[in-house]
């Protein structure tokens, strides 16, 4: 914004800066007074005017500079900025409702699992997820148990067991509970062209991923079960992937959720492939049977090939903390949330393995969090009065309707039910 004070021998432009210049409003305010109070010791009739036309001139311009500093001062600061108190309160207040969630490698489906969570359920101050990366999945486990701040782990069955069995962990099942069984994560053997079964691999180099991984404990297992003695290598996943291309490895490891998606941009004839990895009872304390499509690695299998593998049920675990410590008000908040708001995980953007869960599926050899089994009963409850309620309208409707579903096809009561549900929707409108 320019300003002018004309007068007859002398001119004074004043400019008014926006707030993201630097501006000095109080000198500025001087130097138009200080010119206005020269026109005023002038005797002269002829320059009055002057004086009259600058001190109004002045007058719009620091109006106008108030409304845009009033203006700049209405901004909407985020709430989360704003002064809340001393430095104590501040601190207090942002560690009050934190829960750490230990999710696994930056690329990896769990680490994806943590941010979601957080995305999902952060709640300001009443809530704040903290999504930690991580070794892996093997590594969660220990963080869970020793490392400080870690109140929630994404891990899988396997190395619970491994942790109970052969580490032999004081108490485990006592420290160390579930929420959710989360979905599966496959086993992805990706190998070069001149390698046809996991037999194969008897020998050769394979990379089984970075120490703490899903896959160095995983991959370790199944060839000790099957057997077959390998040159283990713990590359992490780039790099692995590189020396497979040139043939310094056979082949590699990943334990993760299907379709992974650094599998699925390899190119066509790039000499690699998924092989197999049968399921058989060697594998059925720990594991599942899993499978691999030629739809879901299009460049991987040939076209219609579908070949088995072995899958590992993944875990949401949480530090069975004492009822009495303020770490266990975090989780148990935290895990109220999880299921209050679990209709946010079905649609997109979230992971579509999310759909895969069962909330009631349990992990064998686990115990559940008793908050989420409170959690459960809850929403059995109130399963149930849906239900109920679902049998009372489509029995008025029945009588409203004058039909006999007794003496209908199959395809007339799927036709009837439609029906009862738009006619349902309708009351349920009226009503509201």
């Amino acid at each position: 914004m320019q300003c002018c004070f004309g007068g007859t021998n002398a001119m004074l432009v004043l400019w008014v800066r926006r707030p993201e210049h630097s501006f000095d409003l109080t000198s500025w305010i001087r130097q138009g007074l200080r010119f206005c109070l020269s026109f005023f010791s002038i005797k002269s009739v002829a320059r009055r005017p002057v004086f009259y036309t600058g001190l109004l001139t002045l007058s719009a311009v620091l109006a106008a500079v108030t409304a845009e500093v009033q203006q700049v001062a209405a901004q909407d600061i985020p709430k989360s900025l704003r002064p809340t108190g001393t430095e104590e309160a501040i601190r207090a207040t942002k560690n009050n409702w934190t829960v750490g969630v230990v999710g696994g490698l930056i690329d990896g489906t769990y680490m994806r699992f943590a941010v979601e969570l957080a995305s999902a359920l952060d709640d300001g101050d009443n809530l704040r997820i903290l999504p930690i990366v991580s070794f892996g999945a093997a590594s969660n486990l220990d963080d869970l148990l020793y490392l400080r701040g870690i109140d929630v782990a994404v891990t899988q069955s396997d190395v619970f067991e491994y942790f109970r069995t052969v580490r032999k962990t004081p108490n485990l099942n006592k420290r160390v509970s579930y929420v959710i069984r989360l979905p599966v994560s496959e086993v992805h053997v990706l190998a070069r062209d001149d390698i046809a079964s996991i037999e194969d691999l008897r020998g050769k180099k394979v990379n089984l991923g970075p120490d703490g991984s899903a896959s160095s404990l995983t991959g370790s297992i199944i060839f000790q079960r099957l057997g077959i003695p390998i040159q283990q290598t713990n590359f992490n996943n780039e790099t692995a992937f590189a020396k497979l291309k040139t043939g310094a490895l056979s082949a590699l490891i990943r334990v993760v959720g299907k379709p992974v998606d650094a599998l699925v941009k390899i190119p066509p004839n790039s000499g690699l492939h998924l092989i197999s990895v049968p399921f058989s009872k060697k594998f059925a304390d720990y594991y599942t049977l899993g499978e691999f499509s030629s739809q879901e690695y299009p460049t991987l299998l040939s076209p219609g090939q579908q070949i088995d593998t072995i899958a590992v049920p993944a875990v949401l675990a949480v530090f069975n903390w004492d009822p009495n410590k303020d770490r266990y008000r975090r989780v148990r908040r935290f895990v109220e949330r999880l299921f209050d708001n679990w209709s946010k995980f079905q649609e997109p953007p979230f992971h579509p393995k999310w759909r895969d869960v069962n909330l009631a599926a349990t992990v064998p050899g686990w115990t559940r969090f008793s908050v989420a089994e409170e959690m459960l009963q809850r929403l059995a409850k109130k399963d149930l009065t849906s239900q109920q309620a679902l049998k009372r309208d489509f029995a008025t409707f029945l009588d409203q309707s004058g039909s006999d579903a007794r003496r209908l096809t199959d395809a007339e009561r799927e036709n009837l039910f439609r029906n009862f549900m738009l006619w349902r929707q309708a009351h349920t409108n009226e009503n509201h």
